[in-house]
């Protein structure tokens, strides 16, 4: 081995060839099964995991209805819930459902979006008004939303835009507080150089702020999707007459179990794929190493 003037071993060189184990790259093991694999691989989970929830759906309704007291829940199976999906999407039910509740979802989803960003916005730039916001926010969005159904109903002159403030009022907090913390991380010193270089109160809003803010913007409207797609229905349930709310409830008053289990079918898969397009939004996006 070669050695110094003195006749000690070289440790460098020695540490150099010595044997040893090596970790593997992290982008070699990602990349080492390819893209086709990975999806296959989402794609077994996936429908893995839809088989084990319909197989122990299935299995309860089954052994529910063994006895002939319960042997209604036969309805509430997955085989009759399929079966009545097929039917009420031939028919139009689902779709006209749909429709409705999408429009309320939309606008409801559009006001809390246009109102949640600039107030998050706000509270990002102004400490005072943070300071002085905080405590009145936090409570307000402690109150559940279903909570404001009496006082919505009295305000407004129909059930319609009842409805839609209900989703508002869900939807806002998550929007407003998630810009609000995005915006709190952006360094400060982005600001004065944007300044120094003679950068106007526009440039400063559409050049560094929205793209610093754009993750956090949109995991806040992801959070917003799934707490309004949760108070969408139970709103439907009363004073109006189409939307999924409504089909659930007229499904449970005709004895339709199998119309209603289809409907809570579509919801999931509604609500499902909204949320999948909004990850997939956010990772195309963000400037966040994904």
């Amino acid at each position: 081995m070669p050695g110094n003037d003195d006749g000690r071993p070289n440790v460098n060189e020695a540490a150099v060839s010595t044997p040893g184990p090596v970790a593997p790259s992290p982008a070699a093991s990602s990349s080492g099964q390819g893209w086709a694999g990975v999806l296959a691989t989402r794609f077994a989970y996936f429908v893995g995991g839809l088989a084990i929830m319909f197989g122990l759906w299935w299995a309860a309704t089954t052994v529910a209805g063994l006895d002939p007291k319960s042997s209604h829940w036969a309805g509430f199976g997955p085989v009759a819930a399929l079966k009545a999906l097929v039917k009420m999407w031939t028919d139009g039910v689902i779709q006209k459902a749909l429709l409705a509740s999408g429009y309320r979802m939309g606008i409801g989803l559009g006001i809390a979006i246009a109102i949640g960003v600039p107030v998050g916005i706000l509270m990002g730039r102004s400490r005072r008004f943070r300071e002085l916001s905080n405590s009145p926010f936090q409570l307000m969005r402690m109150v559940s939303p279903m909570s404001w159904e009496p006082i919505a109903v009295i305000v407004f002159a129909g059930w319609e835009p009842a409805i839609i403030f209900l989703i508002a009022i869900a939807a806002v907090w998550s929007v407003t507080f998630s810009t609000a913390a995005g915006l709190a991380k952006v360094d400060p010193a982005w600001f004065k150089v944007a300044r120094n270089l003679g950068a106007k109160p526009w440039h400063v809003v559409t050049q560094i702020i929205v793209p610093a803010i754009a993750f956090d913007v949109l995991t806040g409207i992801r959070l917003a999707v799934g707490v309004a797609w949760i108070v969408l229905v139970p709103a439907e349930f009363l004073g109006v007459r189409s939307g999924l709310g409504y089909t659930i409830e007229d499904a449970r008053e005709t004895l339709e179990f199998d119309h209603l289990m289809a409907m809570i079918l579509v919801i999931g898969a509604v609500g499902y794929a909204m949320d999948s397009a909004l990850v997939a939004l956010i990772r195309r996006t963000s400037w966040h190493k994904q």
